[in-house]
């Protein structure tokens, strides 16, 4: 299938940014459809549909993809995750995620007595083990929960204190600083864009310094709102919109 078919004018950004994403890590894997097939266990009838955008790609899919290619398989989780929320409001559905291939029945007939005789053996374990515990001892055993380190500290705690200076929006947390951020990090810098976000009218969720699923959401959302580059990093340009 040429990967460079236009993906669907419906796709929204998220849903346009992962495909775009999964399309990149096949070209410069140079695998085949069918070979990709082979090493994640998807038909390549499935990848033509995930590739084109017609289909969203199970997080499994996601997965296998991201390990053969040594990717780091979270932003693309993320990405999916959000796009799963718009997803189901498609003119076409999404159908049944497809299993990892199998093989056809008496193609390998060892397999299945392999498998029968494990099934086997696993039932005969556990009968075997009610019977030794219904002759013990019927008291209960009781379960301590370990305690927690003292030494450990709580997260923590921001608080959204917004004002206007000089013309510019602050949250009073990072001192107006503009560092880029995006999904995985966390701390003060996150929690100031949390509380812009906020204020702008787009919800990231809680206000707690960690660039999670919802925060990505927002930022996007924002972004697409101003005019900017959908990409959900939050560096100059966003911070400059989100100050105002």
């Amino acid at each position: 299938m040429p990967l460079s078919k236009p993906l669907p004018a419906e796709l929204d950004p998220s849903a346009r940014q992962l495909v775009t994403d999964l399309r990149r890590l096949r070209d410069h894997s140079e695998l085949t459809m069918r070979q990709l097939a082979t090493k994640t266990g998807y038909s390549a009838k499935s990848w033509e549909r995930y590739l084109g955008g017609t289909s969203l790609p199970p997080r499994e899919a996601v997965e296998a993809l991201a390990r053969i290619t040594a990717t780091d398989p979270v932003p693309l989780l993320a990405l999916r995750e959000v796009a799963a929320d718009t997803w189901g409001s498609r003119r076409r559905l999404e159908p049944e995620p497809e299993g990892p291939a199998r093989p056809a029945p008496g193609r390998f007939p060892h397999l299945a007595l392999i498998a029968g005789v494990a099934a086997l053996a696993v039932a005969l374990l556990s009968a075997l083990l009610l019977v030794l515990r219904l002759g013990d001892d019927a008291t209960p055993a009781v379960i301590t929960a370990a305690p927690r380190s003292a030494a450990s500290s709580p997260p923590p705690s921001y608080t959204c204190h917004i004002t206007r200076i000089q013309g510019h929006w602050s949250a009073g947390i990072n001192k107006g600083r503009d560092t880029e951020i995006g999904y995985g990090d966390s701390g003060a810098d996150v929690a100031e864009a949390q509380c812009l976000l906020r204020r702008a009218g787009i919800s990231p969720g809680g206000i707690d310094g960690m660039f999670g699923p919802l925060t990505l959401r927002a930022a996007k959302t924002f972004q697409q709102r101003e005019g900017l580059t959908v990409d959900g990093m939050l560096g100059p340009h966003s911070w400059k919109a989100l100050r105002g």
